[in-house]
């Protein structure tokens, strides 16, 4: 690329610091290197990012309040309409600007490369890099930089070194913004004004480090190289996607969306990269969700078995074991990416919240909770790894059968359940059901030579009786479908996993009946309700994924899962994403964004599709009695 000096037709100036809301959430994209991550709108502006981990204080948080939240804002003068996309099966990010005059491109990205690369080459520890080429024409571009500290509760002050670029102090590390044109720094933002002609390329590197030497990289070509570098690396992991089924660009960019969300210093998954995105706009419904839940993880970690990523599986299990080594066997729900579980939930009271939707937590009181389902997902991911690996070493063994042990003591116990309300516990029958998958995976192992010392006696026995339980109070004969809460009489969309882990057919006679009244009472147009809600909030992603995995393993047609499948993918945004829901009068995403559950729900039906479509017509109907231990093993 021929490279211009911009300063030839630079025009500094005040940019007008006036800002509206933020953009929708489905506006936004997120970038990322597997230790952080930001959101960058479809208008060219980052309006979060927490460094340098996801759990991170925001330095940029105008996505929760527009007047004291950071931003860092790339856009043209004047009106102008976008489009964008991520480049092929990468991580970065190209946003097109098209005006009457001209056109650019911005590039926005944040550095990934090979071991080998950094150990020969100096690289900062954290960089976000955003490069704009004007494309056609001549494009008047406008700039404007406002960091800011504790989720935007203080500025930042702003200070030239010279040729080092601008920095920002803040704590025990420093922030450094190194760009190719002057930045003019006006009270606490940084802003230029410049017009580009064809050819033309500004470039950015914003940089952080504490705690040791700061590596401050060359700008020009080095930043090229670094584009390529990274669009390489991304691209070089999505091919070892073992998936040739259809909907394959969808499948590989949720599993490059999953990465992201890998902290990989740990191998923890964060369930969302974000804090307090509503379930309903205007309403208390916001949670953070910058940490990894056991239940989320081992969920992402199926789906990235069945794509034939077992090193984020090894590396998720070994974080796993380290991380809950204090209080084995009892699990705690969640963890922070360093496996620490003081993650105590606070208010931020001035911040305005997204479309003011109040309050803005950070940290989580699910922490507390006794959510006794996720031994059963934790043990069914680590079968998974099983059919990978071969074999466990003794201390794994040792672990997984003191969760068993764990499970055949306490699953009776009352508990929050997997949506996690704070109304008090209740007898949950997907908890049942997953103690059940945790009983039954182990003595599958045992069974197959891959677990020493068992009781398993003593676990078959506990298993018949969550089965005996399930199959008597968990089924409401009145309303001819299994029920939310053991004796109850409502249903909740997690009834659809029954036949999914083996325990009941999804063309037994119950089954048919159970998914007929979820569709009833919480569907609408092929968007599927968590649970009858007393507060408004939006259709939840995974649960209607997990309607089409039903009917593909069995409880419909393939042409009705099929159909059911292509209509959720009109509700992904313009660069593949999902939020956590979804409005089903708008269309518009609901709640943290993007949401990992949401992305394992689209993966896990595609390859059920794929297997569905493989095989010849689903089997005759079963009854749960017929179903004694049927695991459903990851789609190879």
């Amino acid at each position: 690329m021929q490279w211009h000096r911009l300063t030839l037709h630079s025009h500094l100036g005040n940019v007008s610091t006036t800002r509206g809301q933020p953009a929708k959430i489905k506006d936004y994209a997120i970038i990322g290197d597997c230790r952080a991550a930001a959101l960058v709108s479809k208008h060219g502006s980052i309006d979060w990012l927490c460094w340098p981990r996801f759990d991170s204080s925001a330095v940029f948080s105008a996505l929760l309040d527009p007047a004291k939240g950071g931003f860092w804002s790339i856009r043209p003068v004047g009106p102008f309409d976008t489009d964008r996309a991520y480049v092929r099966d990468s991580n970065v990010l190209e946003t097109n600007f098209t005006c009457a005059t001209g056109r650019a491109t911005l590039t926005d990205f944040m550095p990934v490369a090979s071991e080998a690369f950094k150990r020969e080459n100096l690289v900062p520890d954290h960089e976000l890099v955003r490069q704009l080429q004007c494309t056609d024409g001549e494009i008047r571009i406008e700039i404007e930089f406002r960091p800011r500290a504790d989720y935007g509760n203080h500025p930042l002050k702003i200070r030239e070194f010279e040729n080092f670029g601008l920095r920002m102090d803040v704590g025990c590390g420093a922030y450094w913004l190194r760009s190719n044109i002057p930045m003019q720094i006006i009270s606490d933002s940084a802003q230029a004004s410049i017009s580009l002609k064809a050819g033309d390329r500004l470039q950015f590197s914003l940089t952080y480090g504490e705690q040791s030497p700061t590596v401050l990289p060359a700008l020009g070509g080095n930043l090229t190289a670094a584009i390529d570098r990274s669009v390489q690396w991304w691209q070089r992991w999505a091919a070892r996607a073992h998936y040739d089924g259809p909907y394959r660009d969808e499948v590989v960019r949720s599993a490059l969306a999953l990465k992201l969300l890998a902290y990989a210093p740990s191998g923890a998954i964060v369930a969302a990269p974000t804090t307090s995105l509503p379930e309903s706009i205007g309403g208390p419904l916001n949670w953070d969700y910058r940490y990894c839940w056991l239940r989320d993880g081992s969920l992402t970690i199926r789906a990235m078995l069945a794509l034939g990523y077992v090193e984020e599986a090894e590396s998720f299990l070994t974080w796993m074991l380290h991380a809950t080594r204090l209080t084995q066997p009892k699990l705690q729900v969640l963890y922070t990416v360093f496996g620490r579980t003081g993650v105590k939930e606070r208010e931020l009271p001035f911040l305005a919240g997204y479309y003011d939707s109040r309050p803005v937590r950070i940290g989580n009181a699910a922490k507390d909770q006794f959510q006794v389902d996720i031994y059963g997902e934790v043990v069914d991911a680590t079968a998974q790894y099983a059919q990978h690996i071969g074999k466990y070493d003794r201390t794994t063994q040792k672990v997984l059968i003191g969760f068993g042990k764990y499970v055949a003591k306490n699953w009776n116990q009352p508990d929050e359940g997997i949506w996690e309300p704070r109304s008090g516990r209740e007898n949950h029958t997907y908890s049942r059901l997953m103690c059940w998958t945790a009983l039954d995976r182990l003595l599958a192992l045992s069974d197959k030579g891959m677990l020493a010392g068992v009781p398993a006696d003593w676990f078959a026995i506990e298993r018949e009786r969550i089965r005996e339980e399930i199959e008597t109070r968990g089924w409401n004969e009145e309303i001819q479908s299994y029920v939310s809460i053991l004796d109850g009489d409502q249903v909740d969309a997690s009834l659809l996993r029954i036949p999914w882990y083996g325990f009941e057919a999804a063309n037994s006679d119950r089954m048919q009946s159970t998914y007929k009244r979820i569709c009833n009472k919480l569907s609408d147009n092929s968007l599927v309700f968590r649970y009858p809600a007393q507060v408004a909030e939006g259709a939840f992603g995974i649960c209607s994924f997990w309607a089409v995995e039903h009917l593909a393993i069995g409880g419909g047609t393939s042409e009705q899962a099929h159909a059911r499948f292509r209509h959720l993918l009109r509700y992904q945004n313009d660069v593949g994403l999902f939020a956590e829901e979804i409005d089903p009068k708008t269309g518009d995403a609901l709640g943290n964004f993007p949401q990992a559950f949401t992305h394992v729900g689209l993966i896990s039906a595609a390859f059920s599709l794929q297997e569905r479509d493989r095989q010849q017509p689903p089997p005759a109907a079963k009854t749960g009695q017929d179903v004694k231990s049927a695991g459903r093993e990851a789609p190879k």
